[in-house]
C-alpha cells in the first residue's frame, strides 16, 4: 500500500522511472544493506556486483581481518513466510554451505569464508578472486582460436571433474561464471546454482513456480535442465555452449537450430578441425544418451587427438574381405564299403593288364 500511495498520478509518471526505481531500492532489504555501514558488525559493503531473482551479490571488506581484505557476499532470499518452511530452508542452507566449504578447498573454486542468517536472509561470504570473466575477455579481445579453446577445456575440465566427484552439479556454467586470473593463469569457477536451488525450493506450495523459474541461464541450459532434471552431463552441454561463445563471440540464442531435432547449427559460424568439431557436437547433443556422460570422457577425447597420427596406421578403415567358405565335411563311408570299393578298383586295374 505504501508503494501505491507514492505512485505519481500524473500521466507523465514514466519520466520519473529512475526515481521510482530508487524508491523501490531504498525501501527493500537490499537498499538497507547497501546503506548500512557494516553487515553483521563485520563486513563493510562497498558496492553491488549483481542481482537476480534469487538474491544479490555484494563486494565487501572484512573489517575483522588484518588489512581488511575484499570478499564477496551472496545474499539468498527464500520466498517463504511459514516458520516451518523457513526452518527447512535454514537446514538446506547449512547443508549446502557445508558442501560449498568442502568444494572451496580446490584452487579453482573460491573459498567459503563464512555463512550466516539475518532476518530470514541467508548470506555466503566467499574469497574475492581478482580476475576477468571470459565474457569480458571475449568482448575486449574478440573470439578465441581453436587452440586457445582447447587449452581452456584441458585446464577447466579437471575442476568440473572434481565438482562432479563431490556429487554436485553446477547448473550455471557460462562465460560470466568463469574467471581468468592473469597473475597465475588459473580458471576459477564461481556462482554455484546448486546452492540456490537447494535453498529456494523448500515450499511445496510454491512448486508451481518451477515451470517458469529454474536455476540456470537460457541458451546455456539443455532441455533436461529446463524440465528440472539436471545430471552431470547437463554441465557438459553448458560447457560446450561456452566453447561456442569463445569461438564465435555469439551468445547461444543467436545460433540457428534444427527445428526437428533441436540441435544447434553452429558449423557455419566457425571453422574448426573435423575432430574437434566432433567433440563439440557430442558435448552439445540434445539427447542425453548421445552426449558425453562425464568430464573424464571429454578429456580422454581431447587427449586422443594428439595421438591420431600414431594410431592411424594401426587402424583398419578398409572393409574386411569376405571370409573363405569353410570346407565341407567328407561324406561318411563305412569300413565295409571302403573295402568293397578297394576290391573293385584292384580288379579294374588287373583287367587292364590282361591281353
Amino acid at each position: 500500500m505504501f508503494l501505491l500511495r507514492r505512485l505519481p498520478q500524473s500521466p507523465t509518471f514514466l519520466t520519473d522511472v529512475p526515481n521510482w526505481n530508487k524508491l523501490i531500492l531504498d525501501e527493500t532489504h537490499v537498499g538497507r544493506v547497501e546503506r548500512s555501514n557494516l553487515l553483521c558488525d563485520r563486513y563493510e559493503i562497498r558496492k553491488r556486483l549483481g542481482r537476480g531473482g534469487f538474491g544479490v551479490t555484494f563486494l565487501a571488506r572484512d573489517t575483522q581481518l588484518p588489512g581488511t581484505p575484499l570478499c564477496v557476499i551472496k545474499q539468498l532470499c527464500p520466498k517463504v513466510r511459514d516458520q516451518g518452511l523457513l526452518e527447512k530452508a535454514r537446514q538446506r542452507f547449512e547443508q549446502e554451505a557445508t558442501v560449498l566449504g568442502r568444494l572451496g578447498t580446490h584452487s579453482q573454486i573460491p573459498h567459503l569464508l563464512n555463512y550466516f542468517e539475518i532476518e530470514g536472509k541467508f548470506y555466503l561470504v566467499q574469497e574475492y578472486v581478482h580476475g576477468l570473466t571470459l565474457s569480458k575477455s571475449v568482448r575486449r579481445t574478440g573470439a578465441w582460436s581453436e587452440e586457445k579453446v582447447k587449452c581452456f577445456l584441458t585446464s577447466f575440465l579437471p575442476v568440473l571433474q572434481y565438482v562432479h566427484k563431490n556429487q554436485v552439479i553446477h547448473r550455471d556454467i557460462k562465460p560470466s561464471n568463469i574467471l581468468y586470473c592473469p597473475e597465475d593463469g588459473r580458471l576459477v569457477l564461481i556462482d554455484f546454482g546448486a546452492v540456490k536451488e537447494k535453498v529456494m525450493t523448500v515450499d511445496p506450495a510454491t512448486c508451481r513456480t518451477f515451470s517458469t523459474q529454474f536455476i540456470g541461464t537460457v541458451g546455456f541450459a539443455p532441455p533436461e535442465q529446463l524440465s528440472l532434471r539436471s545430471v552431470f552431463a547437463t554441465d557438459l552441454y553448458a560447457l560446450g555452449m561456452t566453447c561456442l561463445f569463445l569461438l564465435t563471440s555469439k551468445p547461444p540464442l543467436e545460433f540457428e537450430y534444427e527445428p526437428r531435432t533441436g540441435e544447434i547449427l553452429w558449423h557455419q559460424n566457425v571453422l574448426v578441425s573435423d575432430y574437434f568439431g566432433q567433440v563439440l557436437d557430442r558435448m552439445l547433443k540434445v539427447s542425453l544418451k548421445e552426449r558425453y556422460q562425464s568430464a573424464e570422457e571429454v578429456l580422454r577425447a581431447l587427449e586422443l587427438e594428439s595421438h591420431l597420427e600414431t594410431l592411424l596406421p594401426c587402424m583398419n578403415n578398409q572393409p574386411l574381405a569376405p571370409l573363405p567358405e569353410p570346407p565341407q565335411p567328407e561324406e561318411f563311408i563305412s569300413p565295409i564299403v571302403r573295402t568293397a570299393n578297394a576290391i573293385r578298383e584292384w580288379q579294374a586295374r588287373l583287367n587292364t593288364k590282361r591281353p
